[in-house]
């Protein structure tokens, strides 16, 4: 327990309290996203599970993050996989009826988050190693910090989501954000992301508009076929 009294072990924990925080940000708006459907008493457990479970990920990640980053390919089908899920979550119908219906809509949404956070984590997981520095107890500490900032954030966006409706656009969009950079960061396309500096923001731009375009086309099929 010596290290407890170092400065650099307050001086790390610090930091990765800090990298959780700002990353934090778009992890909450996925939870409040896939959240937000079911009714009060299961978003409150989809908010627990999903928080807790991500970053219990993150620390398994963190073993492998920088490895998998190395894999060619890897971040365009994780990108990709982003933006299926910003779909999804905009185009969903509120039309979950029933216990049995509300207890699979948790686990579905659980399970987004988990898919979600799986790819929004590769980068963020590197982050915080590096404030680490091969402290696994300060790795493990600081995470599990983090998982009251997540669940706090994501319980303020859905009632913000619940106020303000603009925002479940803008929580997909943001998503398809996150999903397009992901793809233009994938190893593969690295020499042309170097010599074309704007893709990175152009291909982002490309991921929000798709997410939209897309999730608006669902809500619109789904409106017409309900009438």
């Amino acid at each position: 327990m010596d290290y407890l009294q170092t400065a650099d072990f307050w001086i790390g924990l610090v930091k990765i309290v800090w990298i959780n925080i700002i990353l934090s940000g778009d992890n909450a708006v996925v939870i409040a996203m896939a959240a937000r459907s079911l009714p009060s008493h299961q978003q409150k457990k989809a908010v627990l599970f999903g928080s807790g479970a991500a970053v219990v990920l993150r620390i398994a990640l963190t073993v492998v993050a920088a490895k998998l980053l190395a894999l060619p390919y890897l971040q365009i089908l994780g990108g990709a996989l982003l933006l299926w899920i910003g779909v999804q979550l905009l185009g969903d119908e509120e039309d979950d009826n029933g216990e049995e219906k509300e207890y699979g809509s948790m686990l579905a949404a659980v399970r987004t988050i988990l898919l979600a956070d799986l790819v929004m984590s590769l980068d963020n997981v590197i982050a915080v190693a590096a404030a680490a520095q091969g402290s696994m107890v300060l790795l493990i500490l600081g995470l599990a910090i983090s998982i009251p900032l997540v669940i706090f954030g994501s319980t303020l966006m859905i009632k913000l989501m619940e106020r303000f409706p603009i925002i479940i656009m803008l929580g997909a969009a943001l998503i398809g954000w996150v999903g397009g950079e992901t793809i233009v960061s994938d190893v593969a396309l690295r020499g042309a992301l170097a010599a074309n500096p704007w893709l990175h923001y152009a291909g982002a731009a490309a991921g929000a508009f798709f997410v939209i375009a897309v999730g608006r086309w669902q809500q619109r099929r789904a409106a017409t076929a309900a009438h």
